[in-house]
């Protein structure tokens, strides 16, 4: 047999894409801040104020997390008193679509077992 020349590259998983959904999974607060958004809560205070036991310092850390990846995007405006608000960029849509398809995968394994 004659030897063939090699075609195929060993797969690897996509590093970066992976760490960003073990990431966003890692942080309980992310899917339920993305249903927020869903509902029109954009703004850091309403969002504490509509979820118990959501605190500001861990809300505003998954936010950070999340407008790192480009997934929301953070939008100040310059009026008095400050205001701030949250929205999911053209790349986070694609994202979250990512993240309802692994929740819908998971239901399925569930029904298997």
């Amino acid at each position: 047999m004659k030897n063939q020349e090699k075609i195929f590259r060993k797969k690897s998983a996509p590093e970066r894409s992976a760490r960003m959904v073990e990431t966003i999974y890692g942080c309980k607060w992310s899917l339920t801040v993305y249903q927020l958004l869903a509902n029109d809560i954009n703004r850091p205070g309403e969002m504490v104020r509509s979820v118990e036991g959501l605190t500001t310092k861990v809300l505003n850390e998954c936010l950070r997390k999340n407008t790192q990846f480009g997934i929301l995007e953070r939008v100040s405006y310059n009026e008095v008193p400050p205001r701030v608000e949250y929205k999911v960029t053209p790349f986070g849509t694609r994202f979250i679509r990512i993240l309802d398809e692994l929740e819908k995968l998971q239901e399925e394994i569930i029904e298997l077992t």
